[in-house]
């Protein structure tokens, strides 16, 4: 697990000595994600500069440094991940009389590369992976991501300079490169809480795709290339579905999972999980206990509130399970004292309120080992969210109704939420209790238009997951379309709930949970990996039948299954709390100074992006305790933490730790 950043200037008019400088400066910008080692490689006759931060997995000596060069020398390679089966590649490459100088699977991947072109040798590879690949003799750069988009990668042009980087702060480095901010993204960011790919909140830097290549030449010609698509996928297993009794599924389904599970406990450094003990976490580590020959390093974190504590789950299961358990109890200091580093941590407004213990999880896990497998990926694959179910039933109820009758009634909804209830009498009036009563129910009218708007029960879902218009709160701005809002993005799979799924695979869990997950755990320096989306395990989940995954609105049969072959049911089968924190109680009391300076009516006023009355009258709706507006006002909270942040200096960043020896490679 690594950082790696770099720019291709066409006009190569610039000195060796500046093009290093200036990707250094990129590089020590994600020194969190690689403190052990840092490199660079400059090529100054192309204009060519490519920097990497290493965090030291496997093959700890100076042969796993980046930038690599190929054996032949055409190709120069920095990479951010892991390519799981990197052992059983090595033979082949060996045996085709390539010698390798070292044992990480960096160097295997570039070899493979090398071998058998970039197409062929990337359909091998089961992993996770962000690169850059430079071809010398054809003078083209390539960038690639994994096909779940498990690690990041963002690229943008300016001027004439061709920029990517594992986090938007390393190309905010580049001299002179100050994007501004996307009214239209920040409208999909208040609308999900996330911004959906390929948007970022800065026009002209972009999300690569998943599963995407994307080549530019020495002409600043662009070609992006798809080698794996999760629509298609998904709709190819859906139509050729498994046959054959449920348990032979569970068996198949055990087998994969327990492969999946071996190849990421490799490392050669300290490894561990993360355990909340759910259906997901606990089947991934009572794989990871069967297959280990000492008690797995387990880690959970719990509150005092019962209502979002899983911690008790968690030591429950790693107890019957013998693995070594660490817990810790967070308390409002303690997520207090995340806050601040939220921003820097996430470098867009993000406003998933479990990165505050995803961080506190890493930050624990860290003090004990370096690598950590998670069960990201099992809700979305396996048909977990409760959402799913009681948007298929509420779509039952709702096509009773034709659909020129719902959008009256929704017409009417909206209407009603903009009367002044005051001339009504008693009961709805402008002060007080009043107030806050209309409040609430304005509020429920609004959603109750939106679900009687949706189209189908996967776009129910979709208004489920959502907020009200984001559009409403941002000054000048529309809500533009995004793969979740694009109806004819979605797959089409036969039935509501595998719909559901596929779309928040292909949204929700690429940029929500796995961007919570990778830069919390790499703000701490921490490697995680996530079985459950082996590529394998991903296509045979696609493949099974619906009553396999989801049966008596419970979701997760198959899993269920497999996971009893190690905890007994009454351990797992308990209701999912989810990974989030009373921050709505949390803003009402220890967090309200913090949150009355960033929503000051002045401040929002001279910053110019948010409607100030609307923003101060859901504050102050949500101070009253009569309306819940957490989820809204945590994403205005970190868009102003994140825009304060924005406009400080950087002063220390572009420094080397002290530990790090830096290596240089000029062409």
């Amino acid at each position: 697990m690594c950082g790696i950043c770099g720019f291709w200037r066409r006009s190569a008019d610039t000195s060796a000595d500046h093009l290093a400088d200036t990707v250094r400066r990129m590089s020590g910008r994600l020194r969190h994600r690689g403190p052990d080692d840092s490199g660079i490689f400059i090529e100054a006759e192309s204009g060519l500069a490519l920097g990497h931060r290493r965090l030291s997995i496997f093959d700890l000596s100076s042969d796993g440094a980046q930038p690599m060069v190929s054996e032949s020398g055409r190709y120069v390679f920095v990479y951010n991940g892991e390519v799981y089966n990197f052992s059983s590649l090595q033979h082949e490459i060996e045996a085709a009389g390539c010698k390798l100088r070292g044992r990480s699977d960096t160097e295997v991947a570039l070899e493979a590369i090398s071998l058998w072109g970039i197409d062929r040798a990337i359909e091998r590879f089961e992993g996770m992976w962000a690169f850059a690949l430079w071809d010398s003799r054809e003078r083209r750069l390539t960038i690639a991501r994994d096909r779940a988009g498990k690690k990041p990668l963002y690229f943008g042009w300016f001027g004439d300079a061709f920029l990517f980087a594992s986090e938007i702060k390393a190309l905010l480095a580049y001299p002179r490169f100050t994007p501004q901010v996307d009214r239209e993204a920040l409208a999909l960011f208040f609308r999900y809480g996330w911004i959906p790919g390929p948007r970022t909140i800065f026009e002209g830097i972009s999300k690569l795709d998943p599963g995407t290549f994307l080549h530019v030449d020495s002409r600043g010609r662009r070609r992006s290339q798809t080698y794996w698509s999760a629509r298609d996928v998904a709709e190819s297993r859906a139509a050729d579905p498994f046959v054959g009794h449920v348990d032979e599924a569970t068996g198949r389904l055990r087998h994969l999972l327990r492969e999946a599970v071996r190849l990421r406990m490799m490392s050669d450094v300290p490894i561990g999980a993360l355990l909340s003990g759910g259906i997901d976490s606990s089947t991934v580590v009572a794989l990871m206990q069967e297959q280990s020959t000492r008690p797995v390093r387990t880690f959970s974190i719990g509150f005092h509130d019962p209502k979002f504590d899983e911690a008790q789950n968690a030591t429950s299961v790693a107890r019957h399970l013998g693995t070594e358990h660490t817990g810790l109890y967070v308390t409002p200091v303690d997520a207090k004292n995340v806050i601040p580093k939220l921003p820097e941590l996430y470098d867009e407004p993000f406003a998933d309120v479990s990165q505050i213990p995803t961080y506190l999880l890493s930050e624990l896990a860290r003090r004990d080992v370096i690598v950590a497998l998670s069960g990201d990926g099992g809700d979305e694959l396996f048909l977990g969210y409760k959402r799913y179910v009681r948007a298929a039933e509420h779509w039952t109820r709702l096509q009773r109704y034709p659909r020129c009758v719902r959008q009256s009634m929704a017409h009417l909804a909206r209407i009603a939420g903009r009367i002044d209830w005051s001339l009504m009498g008693s009961g709805f009036g402008s002060n007080g209790v009043e107030t806050r009563t209309k409040a609430a129910v304005m509020g429920r009218l609004e959603k109750h238009a939106d679900r009687l708007e949706a189209r189908n029960a996967v776009d129910l879902s979709r208004v489920r997951l959502g907020r009200r218009s984001g559009s409403a709160l941002v000054l000048g701005a529309r809500e533009p379309d995004s793969i979740i809002g694009n109806s004819d993005a979605w797959p089409t799979l036969g039935n509501p709930h595998s719909e559901m799924g596929a779309l928040d695979f292909m949204s929700y869990l690429r940029d929500d949970i796995l961007v919570k997950v990778d830069r919390a755990s790499m703000g701490a320096s921490l490697e995680v990996r996530c079985p459950l989306l082996d590529r394998r395990v991903v296509e045979f989940a696609w493949s099974l039948p619906l009553d396999f995954r989801i049966r008596g609105g419970v979701g997760k049969q198959i899993l269920r299954s497999v996971l009893e072959r190690y905890v007994p049911r009454e351990l797992s089968d308990r209701n999912k709390q989810g990974f989030g924190v009373p921050i709505g109680d949390w803003m009402r009391w220890p967090l309200r100074d913090w949150a009355e300076a960033l929503l000051d009516e002045n401040r929002l006023r001279d910053e110019g992006f948010l409607h100030v009355a609307g923003v101060r009258r859901v504050w102050a709706q949500h101070l009253s305790g009569w309306c819940d507006h957490s989820r809204l006002l945590w994403s205005v909270l970190m868009f102003q933490a994140w825009n304060e942040a924005r406009t400080r200096s950087h002063t220390g960043m572009d420094t080397l730790a002290p530990n790090v020896r830096p290596n240089c490679r000029m062409a």
